[in-house]
């Protein structure tokens, strides 16, 4: 099969390539170079010129806190890039497999979103990729949308990354204990896409790892499993706070835990809990 990876260079993007080849996918990458999302009116011609049978789009604008102050580039990346690679894909007859993000969600409830809830976005970064999935479903209605959460991985920067280097650089680290949701590896989204498309499936699926953490509980495995594994570090005191304590420009959901019924009856009860996720990604990356 030949896919073509949109945001190859991105953390998810670059475990989508990996993973695909190793299964004998004809893997086309494209990172910012090839395909500018910022630059939606070159996109469309573009993403039909590689006649894939399936285009798989990880680019994103995913800077939250900055995207307040850059709403235009965010929306334009989203919304208006994310329209052009359905029209491309439309235009070359290829499936399409858009992600999102659980940033669509308020997160003012306590019962884990479903595919069928409306998003309700409480920043620009989750409206804009809430605009973006609406406007992959007016282009191609039969697309394939992922959401996804807490995304975390070998490849590009993210929370456990950070939570590494912090180990190394101090005593006491303070992490937000009042917001919920559920982390996420990048080598269990790809192997979740990778079943939706063997089994040509279309609409909107909702995948994250099993279980339920806030972050401070994210950051709590990191060190503890970082530790056992021979991380260098100085840290001795992990404390928990409430967001009010973290500033931050973006307003983030206080929950948005993913329900994943609709996705388990496609892939059973290989969804791996998210506590065995990262260690296996802690064991799988050098440190």
């Amino acid at each position: 099969m030949r896919i073509l990876i949109i945001g190859a260079g991105g953390q998810l993007g670059k475990e989508a390539c990996l993973g695909f080849a190793a299964k004998g996918d004809e893997v086309i990458s494209a990172g910012r170079a090839e395909l500018d999302l910022s630059v939606p009116h070159a996109v469309a011609d573009a993403v039909a010129a590689y006649k894939a049978d399936w285009v798989i789009n990880c680019a994103a604008y995913t800077q939250v806190d900055k995207a307040e102050e850059e709403a235009e580039l965010a929306f334009r990346v989203n919304r208006d890039g994310a329209r052009a690679v359905a029209q491309g894909a439309k235009r070359s007859d290829s499936r399409l497999l858009h992600v999102s993000t659980d940033f669509i969600f308020a997160g003012d409830r306590s019962r884990p979103y479903g595919e069928a809830d409306t998003g309700a976005p409480i920043s620009v970064y989750g409206q804009s990729k809430w605009e973006g999935e609406q406007a992959v479903r007016e282009t191609l209605p039969e697309a394939l949308i992922v959401r996804t959460a807490w995304v975390y991985g070998a490849h590009g920067n993210n929370f456990v990354k950070t939570l590494l280097r912090l180990m190394a650089e101090r005593e006491e680290i303070r992490v937000v204990d009042d917001q919920l949701g559920t982390p996420s590896w990048t080598a269990d989204i790809v192997t979740a896409m990778q079943t939706l498309i063997e089994k040509d499936l279309s609409g909107t699926w909702n995948f994250t790892n099993e279980g339920v953490a806030s972050w401070f509980d994210f950051a709590h495995q990191i060190i503890s499993i970082a530790a056992q594994l021979g991380h260098p570090g100085k840290v001795r005191r992990l404390l928990p706070i409430p967001s009010r304590e973290y500033p931050s420009a973006a307003k983030r959901p206080n929950y948005s835990v993913l329900n994943k019924e609709k996705i388990r009856s496609v892939l059973g009860d290989e969804i791996p809990h998210w506590c065995d996720s990262l260690r296996s990604m802690l064991v799988e990356m050098p440190l």
